[in-house]
């Protein structure tokens, strides 16, 4: 099945990130471009949703050949259930982080470029999560990758450069290994295309496979997406990088692309290598206990590091760490165990179906719930100039609804009902206790893991919120917010704590923060914990939406049906050739493809 639809979250970041580009002589104009396009992106996103998600007779898998180019031949773009919940979970975080971007960003800094950066960026987001061949993931996580890199140095101060400096150096370490990985790949399956690869790697005698050097090679990019993702031992940028970016960026960050990497693991762990074999043992055995060992070291520092800090980006930032592996744990456990008969949204599954799709119930909790935190840290660092714990305290007076929108993410992270956090921490020890049931040897310590990173989360969420929001005012807070947000000036136009000067911005200059942006600001962090409370509630509908993505993920039979391939060594037609005389050019290539002469 081939559909126009699944390009469109491509071509509107595309199209809104050259608009940006050529409207830059005037602020004004560009702002309003950038955010229109974040809604032009969500109202794609939720047009592919109703395509896929919500199709007649149950969730599709729509592709799109570019240039009408068959798979494996040409570059394939593929929207299942599984990256349309992804393209889905991105695109409130898109919306909400460019609204608070044009009041956040001071008139110079949107000036050099940051819109069509940031626009570039989920450019690469949405291919990478829509893509159909391995090379491609990794040409789509540069393009990510290029625009986030200028955007972790927005502010260029000498901090801001050297956490952009590890930034860049660890991850073009990791895409040289992705790009080596994927040559390897190549060379040994003769193919890019996921769904060939799947089928070939399912069947390597049939397609001549030497299927031992891929192990190897997949244990390769496991460790560049367990880098994108901010896994343990793999995390050492992410708290330099995500102090360093400007607020909204940071949330992108934490929200989006963090996400890539666990979309990779899943994709490609369980539809691509899923069906292989090595020596009568699946891939997920040895994939499997090696995510329980970064999840649970990721989930052990993190919150160990958070607990520590004395500020709150910096709690946040290694609070990022722990709560990713929340995240990938479920997805090492259920491998452990994949064929295990469990029920999930009212039907029989597998435990890797549990599994996935609490890691995406979780993902979609995180994706939320770290954005409004981090977007709160920058709104109380644009009123107060600062993020230390010493400096703040008794903001739930100044400001009720900063503080209410706060506690509500915490809770989230925490696992807390109503709020959707709550559902997602279920299914992540779901999947674990599953997993004790049926004789895992190792889910006991993962159920102990798990209940110290809960009690750590506990105990870091009570300490931000009593710091910052709990307790006395600081001078400061005193000073910049003598009264109730709403009834007095902020602190843009108020003289700081010295009695003299404007306070600060995070880049160390004067700070422009107007009435009008921290009400914005505050609108768009109030709106994403609203958020968190309703999808808590429509619970039943995320975990069926997740539950369909799950089922796509490992399902590889559907997925290398509905994209397709060619098969080696037959005379190739472009879709939609009525099935005339092929041109000589695609006959040379199924030819080479296919190991015989044209």
């Amino acid at each position: 099945m081939t559909d126009q639809i699944v390009i469109a979250p491509i071509l509107v970041a595309l199209t809104t990130a050259v608009l940006t580009l050529l409207t830059r002589f005037d602020g004004r104009v560009e702002k309003a471009v950038s955010v229109g396009g974040a809604v032009a992106y969500a109202v794609a996103a939720a047009a592919l949703a109703n395509a896929v998600l919500l199709a007649p007779g149950g969730p599709a898998t729509l592709t799109y050949g570019v240039s009408n180019w068959q798979a494996p031949f040409g570059i394939v773009l593929v929207a299942d259930a599984l990256s349309t919940f992804m393209i889905v979970l991105a695109a409130p975080i898109v919306v909400a982080a460019a609204v608070y971007s044009v009041v956040s960003v001071d008139e110079a800094g949107q000036r050099l470029s940051y819109h069509p950066l940031y626009h570039f960026m989920m450019l690469g987001v949405s291919g990478a999560f829509l893509t159909g061949d391995v090379f491609n993931l990794f040409v789509w996580f540069e393009v990510m990758l290029m625009s986030s890199y200028v955007l972790v140095l927005f502010y260029s101060g000498r901090e801001h450069t050297r956490a952009a400096l590890g930034y860049v150096v660890l991850n073009l370490l990791a895409s040289a290994l992705m790009l080596v990985a994927i040559g390897g790949l190549y060379a040994t399956t003769g193919t890019l295309n996921m769904a060939d690869m799947a089928r070939r790697l399912a069947d390597p005698a049939a397609y001549g496979v030497a299927l031992a050097p891929t192990l190897g090679l997949g244990a390769l990019l496991l460790a560049v997406f367990a880098l994108k993702a901010g896994l343990v031992p793999f995390h050492f940028w992410v708290p330099s990088a995500y102090r360093a970016a400007p607020a909204p960026v940071t949330a992108m960050l934490a929200g989006v692309v963090k996400k890539v990497g666990v979309y990779a693991v899943i994709r490609l762990f369980f539809t691509v290598f899923g069906g292989a074999t090595y020596a009568t043992t699946s891939t997920f055995a040895y994939v499997g206990p090696v995510l329980v060992v970064l999840a649970a070291a990721s989930i052990l520092l993190g919150g160990v590091g958070a607990v520590g800090r004395e500020d709150v980006d910096g709690l946040l930032a290694f609070s990022s760490i722990g709560q990713v592996g929340f995240i990938v744990l479920p997805l090492g456990a259920a491998m452990i165990a994949p064929d295990a008969a469990t029920r999930l949204a009212g039907g029989e599954t597998t435990l890797a179906a549990v599994g996935v799709a609490a890691a995406l119930v979780y993902s979609l909790t995180h994706a939320i719930a770290k954005p409004l935190l981090f977007l709160a840290s920058g709104t109380i660092r644009s009123a107060l100039g600062s993020t230390a714990f010493s400096q703040l305290g008794g903001l739930a007076r100044r400001t009720p609804l900063l503080a209410g929108a706060y506690l509500i993410g915490g809770l989230a992270l925490v696992g807390v009902p109503p709020v959707l956090g709550f559902f997602g921490k279920l299914l992540v020890f779901r999947t674990v206790t599953e997993g004790l049931a049926v004789g895992v040897t190792s889910a006991g310590a993962m159920a102990a893991v798990m209940l110290v990173g809960a009690v750590l989360t506990i105990a870091y969420v009570t300490r931000g919120w009593n710091a910052v929001f709990w307790g006395p005012p600081s001078e400061r807070v005193r000073t910049l917010i003598p009264e109730r947000w709403g009834r007095s000036r902020y602190a843009g136009d108020a003289p700081d704590a010295t009695g003299g000067a404007d306070t600060v911005s995070p880049d160390g200059g004067p700070s422009t923060v107007t009435d009008r942006a921290l009400v914005v600001q505050v609108a768009v962090i109030v709106a994403l914990a609203l958020s968190l409370v309703a999808l808590g509630v429509g619970a039943d509908a995320v975990v069926d939406g997740a539950t369909d993505a799950a089922h796509a993920a490992i399902d590889t039979g559907s997925y290398v049906d509905a994209v397709g391939p060619a098969e080696p060594g037959t005379d190739y037609h472009p879709a939609g050739d009525g099935g005339g005389e092929s041109d000589e050019t695609h006959s040379l290539a199924a030819a080479w493809l296919g190991g015989g002469d044209p």
